[in-house]
């Protein structure tokens, strides 16, 4: 989503362009968006690309749920209701130019629509053929459980990195007993585990990240210091901390037996260069110890300075469940 939307000042057209033929050039072909991402135009950027290599050589994810004032950009609401889960998808698929979702995910369940009711419209697009495998977003494992009984969940998308760790207590396990696979996002922590931030300044002037308390005053300083063993293991490999942060990733991915793909977010090529090397990094025993306790430490909870309605949707910090008021 940062081609075209969030973080720093938007790039241009065509730098956003030739970072995604060159993710095709490094065998990245697993893309992820969503119909929210610029407010739809993230998925006409990803079209345009479709246009020039071919439908067929990507594995396209996009998502529904999010409803933004499109003057503004502010989150105002989600909706799981059947009838908009039908008018996003075609929605989405006009825009992207194509005739059918690799992958449909709800983006955030929605407190007036049990999942399950969402859950049986996406099974009605798998059934026309328009998605292949529905997903699901910002869950918990007793949301997954409940979707997952009215159809088979192909995905789940949570976030899960150094920082934010919540999702090893109970949505891998519920992920490995279902045989559901996870797409952690944001491995990166939102730029965060790059070492680039280190103070409020840092964040550029309509950067998204300035919703984020990691990123604001008084957090900003401490969370940075906790990067200090990460910046130690990278000098060891002469890796980035970036790629350290994947790495570790992997290795808990690896520990857990989950089938899991990160999505580190980019919208530089030389950066997603910089993220596929990270898969020959092999961190040691004595690393990942180091680097074991980072997220018991983190200031600021990882969700944005929203209006506690919208903020509350999401799963917290450790992955809990928030009170449902639709049961």
């Amino acid at each position: 989503m940062g081609l075209n939307q969030s973080y720093d000042a938007p790039g241009g057209r065509r730098e956003a362009l030739a970072t995604l033929e060159h993710a095709l050039d490094l065998g990245i072909r697993f893309w992820d968006t969503a119909d929210s991402h610029a407010l739809g135009e993230n998925e006409l950027l990803i079209a345009e690309v479709l246009t020039r290599v071919g439908r067929d050589n990507v594995v396209l994810a996009t998502k529904f749920g999010g409803i933004f004032d499109p003057g503004t950009g502010t989150a105002t609401g989600v909706r799981g209701d059947p009838e908009y889960v039908r008018q996003a998808c075609e929605a989405s698929l006009r825009r992207l130019g194509t005739d059918r979702i690799d992958l449909y995910y709800q983006h955030i369940p929605d407190p007036d629509v049990p999942v399950e009711e969402t859950v049986a419209a996406m099974a009605e697009l798998v059934g026309a053929g328009k998605v292949r495998y529905p997903g699901l977003s910002n869950v918990t494992a007793e949301q997954l459980r409940a979707a997952h009984a009215v159809h088979p969940i192909a995905a789940v998308q949570s976030e899960w990195s150094l920082f934010v760790r919540g999702a090893e207590k109970e949505l891998v396990p519920a992920c490995l007993e279902l045989g559901v696979g996870l797409v952690p996002y944001p491995p990166l922590g939102r730029g965060f585990l790059t070492g680039a931030f280190s103070d409020p300044g840092d964040i550029a002037d309509g950067d998204a990240r300035q919703a984020f308390p990691w990123f604001a005053e008084g957090n900003v300083e401490p969370n940075a210091a906790l990067l200090r063993p990460v910046r130690r293991v990278a000098d060891e490999h002469e890796a980035t901390p970036a790629q350290v942060a994947l790495a570790w990733l992997a290795h808990r991915i690896g520990a857990t037996g989950i089938a899991a793909a990160p999505i580190p977010g980019t919208k530089r090529a030389h950066r997603l260069d910089e993220n596929a090397a990270a898969l020959d990094l092999v961190l040691s025993g004595a690393d990942m110890k180091a680097l074991d306790g980072i997220a018991d430490h983190v200031a600021g909870s990882r969700r944005p300075d929203l209006p506690p309605e919208l903020r509350d949707l999401m799963p917290d910090d450790h992955g809990e469940r928030r009170p449902d008021p639709s049961r």
